[in-house]
């Protein structure tokens, strides 16, 4: 019994022993391929400029609001009664100078100018007179007829009568001058703000009975940090430079559902530093906003506008512009070497302006930047350039 069981395990494990031979046969006979992986490079991709050295224009961006350059009141220098108001004396009227805006009753300034004209031809009369007398006397002052006491008193008659003569005269110009003011005129070009008065009204001498602006510029004061005015080129302090040596400046607003623009000239500065803000303040002119002597404007620059300005400055010569995320910190940026390793470089960074970065030293001319985020960073990395490396920032 014993033997029979020996046998039957003898012949399970040649079988075993056969079936693992025959599938070693059969692997050798059909070996597997193992086909390549493809390697993956691994290195990030990163977006860079070029650093080109050129002029850049530096400018400085400001906002403030549109005032008129002259504003007055205007005011009767007499008294009466309303007889007609123009339809340019109304708020947003536009007159130009010397036009009349207003006229009061002047009935009784004509019987006061009838009045003095009176007097003048009586004392003229009498003036008249009084000189003929002295001479018929001075003729006579040497016989015994007249006296030296009556040739006094004739010249003494005389010098009353022209004193009464020039007082009537200068009596006459004042009627004449207030029969004048009865009509008041507009004093220069421009338009009305406001109208206090209406016809029938009494208006008091003094009393004023509207608001009036020029038109012919205005002007706006746009405040100014003192490290920004590096980067200006200023006219002298009184406004007398030339008028294209004064920096441009480009006024913008929405206005009528539109952004538009307007283009003008910083003309002069206060002079001073507000002692609040410590800003000084420029003020920049637009001549003729509402397109009163050309056609070139289309939308007129309001008084009272807000706008943003654009001061144009100095050029920086040989400077490198690169967009804004190329820094790192305040003066760094990050260089693509010629064996495409990621280094770190201190740059002396001139300014920002809006989304643009002006870099004035630390790039050599044709060096690559990267532009891309890199939040992680170790300096020598390797990197590939994600386009190709002539491409130049363009703002």
């Amino acid at each position: 019994m014993e033997a029979h069981s020996v046998r039957r395990q003898l012949i399970f494990a040649s079988l075993v022993l056969l079936a693992f031979v025959a599938a070693a046969l059969f692997l050798l006979a059909n070996p597997s391929r193992v086909e390549p992986r493809e390697q993956i490079d691994e290195r990030p991709r990163v977006r860079v400029v070029e650093a080109v050295p050129r002029d850049v224009v530096l400018r400085v961006r400001s906002q403030g609001t549109v005032v008129p350059p002259v504003q007055s009141e205007l005011v009767p220098e007499v008294s009466g009664r309303v007889e007609w108001v123009s339809p340019a004396l109304a708020e947003g009227g536009a007159f130009e100078l010397g036009e009349a805006l207003l006229r009061i009753d002047a009935a009784d300034y004509q019987a006061a100018m009838r009045h003095a004209w009176a007097d003048v031809i009586r004392t003229e009369a009498e003036h008249a007179h009084a000189e003929q007398e002295l001479r018929r006397r001075e003729r006579l002052a040497g016989s015994d007829v007249v006296s030296e006491e009556q040739l006094s008193d004739a010249r003494r008659a005389e010098r009353v009568s022209f004193a009464n003569l020039e007082d009537s005269r200068v009596s006459l110009e004042e009627a004449q001058r207030d029969l004048d003011r009865t009509e008041l005129v507009a004093p220069f070009t421009g338009r009305a703000r406001e109208k206090r008065v209406d016809v029938g009204q009494f208006v008091e001498r003094g009393h004023p009975v509207g608001t009036l602006y020029a038109v012919d510029h205005v002007e706006v004061r746009l405040p100014l940090s003192d490290s920004e005015l590096v980067f200006l080129e200023w006219p002298t302090v009184d406004g007398s430079s030339e008028a294209n040596a004064r920096p441009e400046v480009t006024l913008s607003a929405s206005l009528a559902g539109e952004v538009r623009s307007w283009r003008g000239r910083i003309v002069r500065t206060d002079g001073i530093i507000d002692p609040r803000t410590r800003m000084v303040h420029a003020i920049a002119r637009v001549d003729d906003p509402y397109g009163q002597r050309s056609d070139g404007v289309t939308v007129p620059l309001v008084v009272g506008l807000f706008v943003q300005a654009e001061i144009r400055g100095r050029v920086e010569s040989n400077a490198v512009v690169l967009p804004r995320s190329a820094l790192r910190g305040r003066n760094r940026v990050l260089v693509v070497d010629a064996e495409g390793r990621l280094r770190e470089r201190q740059v002396g960074v001139l300014r920002l302006q809006g989304d643009e970065a002006v870099v004035t030293s630390g790039l050599q001319p044709g060096e690559l930047v990267c532009v891309s985020d890199m939040p992680v960073f170790v300096e020598g990395m390797p990197v590939v350039v994600a386009q190709a490396p002539g491409a130049e920032y363009t703002p």
